[in-house]
């Protein structure tokens, strides 16, 4: 079954279950809706900012990396042409392989090392995630909420900013770090 398909049977769902929230409550205020960007959250809160200050570093690290072996490929490169001409061609081909071979294993590394980072960060994005959403759980059971909604899920339709807990979910999760 598609995604998309999902997506559809879930907004179903849950328009049922409103409207079964509303009928049985003959329209009174037992019936409270609120949603959250979980993405906001994340890179708003103090965790989310300390994260991202961490993979900062870590990109920068990497890029005094990848400019100290660049250099060290452009010096290989420059000695291979300089003494291109001095060598005879098996030893010309033998330098030419080991320069190749140097540059795809710094590309490689290169990859390696993005995906390494890109891990690390999606890592400590779900990590944050899972706290947020257990605060957003105590947050709906102890002001009564009947239905909490991430915004940006394509199943959200449409939500009011009044309903938008994000900001109030921010401050919780930050609350209960210090």
């Amino acid at each position: 079954m598609t995604t998309q398909a999902n997506k559809i049977k879930w907004v179903i769902g849950i328009a049922l279950l409103a409207g079964g929230f509303l009928a049985s409550s003959a329209g009174s205020a037992d019936f409270k809706m609120g949603s959250v960007d979980i993405q906001r959250a994340v890179n708003e809160c103090n965790a989310g900012k300390d994260a991202k200050k961490d993979i900062a570093k870590e990109v920068e690290k990497f890029q005094h990396l990848i400019a100290e072996r660049q250099k060290e490929l452009q010096t290989l490169k420059e000695t291979l042409e300089k003494q291109a001409a001095m060598l005879n061609a098996d030893a010309r081909a033998a330098k030419d392989k080991e320069y190749q071979t140097k540059a795809r294993d710094f590309q490689r590394w290169g990859e390696d090392y993005q995906n390494d980072l890109n891990q690390k960060r999606a890592e400590k994005e779900r990590a944050i995630s899972a706290a947020l959403q257990k605060v957003i759980q105590k947050l709906g059971a102890d002001e009564g909420y009947t239905l909490i909604l991430e915004r940006n899920e394509a199943i959200v339709l449409y939500a009011a900013k009044v309903t938008d807990i994000t900001d109030r979910v921010i401050k919780l999760y930050d609350g209960q770090k210090k």
